[in-house]
């Protein structure tokens, strides 16, 4: 294992440094983003509409795994100089190989959802503009997002603030509409929760599926981990940013949970159309006048911060692993705005590259993408509680007043953690729905070892 104290932000020399320009208001809000997307607004009617009522119980377990990851994220962030970049944290725990896979799979992962979000928001916005045929929308959204970044740090914490605070506003009025309409204010007929035990009970497909949809479910809560990116160019401390990146993962937490406790209150579960947004169903339910046009701008909104974070995070996540040494240092550089410019456009050619596949071949090399895609973020959040494993136990043995924050009953919890996500994707594994992310996920994460290991040949 690297020594903690050992652990510098480059590796070798002095670098360029990213500015400073991003404040608390910004961070806050970029880290809702990263959470808040269409897998909350549309993805959970596929949840819904396979587990039941009981969905609720998944989405919540799930929820839970990724703020007990976070919490391990907040203790190695505020006890290890220099290190606060979520690849970097697998480096600081396990070893360099494990850094340059973290931070090799993190680019991938991101840049491959540039894509998805880019096909997604081309979809919406061609039913409005059929003149324009949805590759030429899709590539204008990639270029003006690639543009928000390119302009300053600033410009895109501004963006995401405000495209987050859209999305967090209509949750809380979701919540109070459709809150009132369940405790009987507006409902004609009264409060009502029988949804939720009618048609076959609260887990009327039995609870072993229950469990199962985690597998589903925790990944569109994957992004809390987007504040520690954000946090090398905040303004805040690294143990301001530590704490807020845990209390806004316990706030998504509650979002999710409570909102989608009030849809299949609403909503028959069974009625729930997988594909269809259970929150303009909702809102069509409960005569709310143009319910569906609504959720089909906050969905378009959704996609638009998650494309623009995208973008932010394979840049700093590229910039990260050239000041490691572990890719071409033309692309340690930036601007006079401190921005890293190389290493945004560098970023974006393969994300653009993707999307072209989808256009050309959707069904073979763009497909490819999507499914190698699916289980990197269990295996980059298994190896950071590897590290956080590590670094505790060594960091308990030889300086435990670096120990500010703690993840919470130590060592037990890191372990079930670790446990209920390989447990995730074991069931993906023999899951025949599943099994080709699993795999594909793993060929890539094989591919990047690979690299790593030329490279240190390379180097002798």
């Amino acid at each position: 294992m690297t020594d903690y104290a050992e652990v510098d932000v480059a590796a070798a020399g002095d670098t360029p440094e990213l500015g400073k320009s991003l404040e608390n208001r910004h961070v806050t809000m970029i880290t809702l983003g990263g959470i808040i997307g269409a897998g909350l607004f549309v993805g959970s009617s596929t949840t819904i509409s396979q587990v039941g009522p009981a969905a609720v119980v998944s989405f919540g377990i799930a929820g839970l795994a990724v703020m007990l990851v976070m919490r391990m994220i907040s203790e190695m962030a505020s006890s290890l100089q220099g290190v606060q970049a979520f690849p970097d944290f697998a480096r600081a725990g396990i070893g360099h190989w494990a850094g340059y896979l973290s931070g090799w799979l993190y680019w991938y992962f991101w840049a491959v959802v540039v894509a998805v979000e880019a096909v997604a928001g081309a979809k919406i916005l061609h039913q409005w503009y059929p003149m324009f045929a949805e590759w030429q929308i899709g590539v204008a959204l990639m270029l003006a997002l690639t543009a928000v970044n390119l302009l300053s740090t600033r410009a895109y914490g501004e963006f995401e603030f405000w495209f987050s605070l859209i999305k967090v506003g209509a949750i809380l009025a979701f919540i109070l509409i459709a809150g009132a309409w369940v405790l009987g204010f507006t409902n004609p007929a009264g409060a009502s929760v029988a949804n939720w035990t009618a048609h076959g009970g609260f887990a009327p497909n039995g609870w072993g599926l229950v469990l199962a949809a985690v597998a589903s479910t925790i990944f569109t809560m994957c992004g809390a981990e987007i504040a520690t990116i954000a946090a090398a160019e905040s303004k805040e401390s690294t143990k301001v940013i530590a704490r807020l990146s845990l209390s806004v993962s316990a706030r998504i937490l509650f979002f999710y949970v409570i909102t989608l406790a009030l849809i299949v209150a609403v909503l028959p579960w069974n009625g729930v159309v997988a594909g269809y947004s259970p929150f303009a169903a909702t809102l069509e339910a409960i005569h709310v006048p143009g319910g569906k046009f609504i959720m089909t701008c906050l969905v378009l909104v959704a996609v638009l911060s998650c494309l623009n974070s995208s973008l932010y995070i394979t840049s700093r996540t590229l910039f990260g692993l050239a000041k490691h040494g572990d890719a071409p240092q033309w692309l340690v550089a930036v601007n006079n705005r401190k921005v890293p410019a190389r290493a945004i456009v560098a970023a974006s050619l393969f994300s653009y590259l993707a999307y072209a596949a989808e256009r050309l071949a959707p069904n073979t090399v763009f497909s490819f993408l999507i499914n190698s895609s699916g289980a990197t973020m269990l295996l980059l959040y298994i190896l950071c509680a590897v590290a956080q494993l590590r670094i505790r136990r060594q960091l308990e043995a030889s300086a435990p007043e670096k120990l500010q924050i703690k993840m919470w009953l130590f060592p037990w919890l890191t372990l079930a953690t670790i446990a209920v996500m390989a447990a995730v994707l074991v069931f993906m594994g023999i899951n025949p729905a599943r099994r080709i992310e699993l795999w594909t996920s793993l060929l890539v994460a094989g591919l990047f070892l690979l690299g790593y290991a030329a490279m240190k040949k390379a180097r002798g």
